[in-house]
């Protein structure tokens, strides 16, 4: 399987003075694109064994501090953060040929920044956040649909935002990033590369990287 990249091009004057802005520019050409989900992404963390684990999850907000996430804490994610809270992230937008990758220091957000987001997540996803162990293993899916349905009946829906509670489990990462790179397929695999790399006074380097 072999596809000739096209779509365009990159180059150092195409990019924004900051990774962000950069990152903030694409994502909305993404998303003008009609790319389902643009805001998922891969989060890469490091075990307790140095090997690295990743899933996708879904960026909800991104501004100068960095690259936010929700998530359960006490997850194999939460858990692998709170030991070693450095992450990676991986944004794919074949359509459009182009990815993002990100690397940083990871921080807990404030709870209360945690709570406006919570609230406004539907319902069932609130109850859900409570029903599920995750990461845990369970004996069959029966026993996840009794915790959501004991959940239900502990916290009824009213049509309150705040009918269902945050839970002390979960909320919001940020991702504080030190280096971002953006990656523009090209043909014959001479693809565009373009890494920033944070320096200690909080300015960005700019590099073009080799295929």
């Amino acid at each position: 399987m072999r596809e000739e990249y096209g779509a365009g091009q990159l180059r150092r004057s195409d990019l924004a003075a900051d990774p962000v802005t950069q990152f903030e520019s694409w994502f909305a050409e993404a998303r003008e694109a009609g790319i389902r989900e643009a805001n998922a992404m891969i989060l890469s963390t490091v075990g307790d064994d140095d090997i690295p684990s990743s899933r996708t999850v879904l960026l909800k907000e991104v501004d100068r501090g960095g690259f936010t996430f929700f998530t359960n804490y006490e997850s194999k994610k939460g858990r692998e953060l709170e030991r070693r809270p450095v992450a990676a992230l991986l944004f794919h937008w074949k359509e459009l040929e182009r990815q993002v990758k990100i690397r940083g220091r990871v921080e807990k957000i404030d709870r209360a920044d945690s709570q406006r987001y919570y609230f406004s997540r539907p319902y069932e996803s609130r109850i859900g956040a409570w029903a599920s162990r995750q990461s845990e293993e369970i004996p069959d899916r029966t026993s996840l649909e009794q915790r959501m349905q004991e959940f239900r009946d502990l916290y009824p829906d009213t049509g309150s935002d705040d009918c269902v509670p945050l839970p002390d489990f979960w909320g919001g990462y940020r991702v504080l990033p030190d280096s971002v790179e953006f990656w523009q397929g090209q043909p014959a695999r001479t693809h565009d590369r373009f890494l920033f790399r944070r320096q200690e006074e909080g300015t960005w380097s700019v590099a073009r990287l080799s295929p």
